[in-house]
């Protein structure tokens, strides 16, 4: 991936565009998390349910602070041994975060990536939604080839670059007890 598609893709983010990039094990879908509208296009796209709630990513803890909050100390403990890494935690949402964020939930995911492309995305826009790039009830993309399938130009931009060596999309936590919600790899 070149510097010139990362500015590419970041000004497109900036401007309240959606685009498509390569996550630890599939693409997602991403944007601005406070875009209504740029939300609003994903959660089309994908036919996505705006109660179901989204997955935020992030460079670094700092960019999620307006997002998450930590109820005790064992609990971003927790959290923090994970980070920067493949596992999404299910926090307690502070109370301004929007209902299109977090769903019908008073909880939102989140990660804070080791991924190159999104720690590389992230530093230039803050925290990005992050959901798998398919429909619903479809697999996942994979490749940027199976994302222009599902979406054709739908889609403002599709960052080509390598997804991660994950098989499967990340693993989700609940933060309070650590249960395995949906197991990654």
């Amino acid at each position: 991936m070149s510097s010139w598609h990362l500015n590419l893709a970041t000004r497109i983010i900036l401007g309240g565009g959606v685009i498509a990039y390569p996550t630890e094990a599939v693409y997602g879908l991403g944007c601005l998390p406070h875009d209504y509208f740029a939300v609003a296009r994903i959660l089309n796209l994908k036919n996505r349910p705006v109660k179901k709630g989204l997955i935020l990513v992030a460079a670094n803890i700092e960019q999620l602070a307006g997002y998450i909050e930590f109820p005790h100390e064992t609990v971003r403990q927790r959290v923090l041994s994970t980070w920067p890494g493949p596992v999404t935690w299910v926090l307690p949402a502070r109370p301004e975060v929007p209902i299109w964020l977090r769903g019908q939930h008073n909880t939102i995911a989140a990660r804070v990536s080791k991924h190159e492309v999104i720690r590389s995305l992230c530093e230039k826009t803050g925290a990005l939604v992050s959901t798998s790039a398919n429909p619903a009830n479809r697999p996942p993309a994979k490749s940027a080839l199976k994302v222009r399938i599902y979406f054709g130009q739908s889609l403002d931009y599709i960052l080509h670059a390598s997804i991660g060596s994950n098989r499967q999309p990340t693993e989700i936590r609940e933060a309070y007890t650590g249960k395995i919600l949906r197991p990654g790899g």
